[in-house]
């Protein structure tokens, strides 16, 4: 198994391929246009997963890097599942000097929540709490 190199070096992001997958595959941003890709990485801290050069992997952090952080945008391709890339990408994600210390960090996901619950994430302590205001399918319209 070829190994999974990470970096968090934007200018080395594969920004179409991004694109690419979460507008056509992921269950999340349907039709995203590449305008706003492009906007969520430049104001995010980023996780490119490359294997010989190649991008299999990606995660997106929305963070304060001091009391909150949002994880996104997380996926590997399907040809490189099952090989513990995802679990290499949250490794790094989670051990990022500038996540360290955070109050709260938290995701939204309908899949993995196995491999989301080896570092820490649970429901909401609280769910009462915490409100959203969900556009479904604004990239489509």
């Amino acid at each position: 198994m070829p190994p999974l190199t990470i970096s968090t070096d934007k200018t080395e992001l594969d920004v179409p391929a991004i694109h690419h997958f979460l507008s056509t595959q992921s269950t999340w941003a349907i039709g995203i246009p590449l305008a706003t890709v492009q906007r969520a990485i430049d104001h995010s801290l980023c996780f490119g997963g490359f294997v010989d050069a190649r991008q299999v992997a990606f995660a997106r952090v929305v963070t304060d890097c001091a009391t909150f952080a949002y994880l996104v945008d997380v996926y590997v391709l399907d040809d490189y599942r099952g090989r513990g890339y995802g679990r290499q990408l949250m490794d790094a994600v989670m051990a990022h000097p500038d996540l360290q210390g955070l109050r709260r960090f938290m995701l939204a996901t309908s899949t993995a929540h196995g491999l989301y619950a080896q570092y820490g994430f649970t429901a909401p302590l609280r769910p009462a709490s915490l409100r959203e205001k969900y556009v479904a399918d604004i990239y489509l319209r």
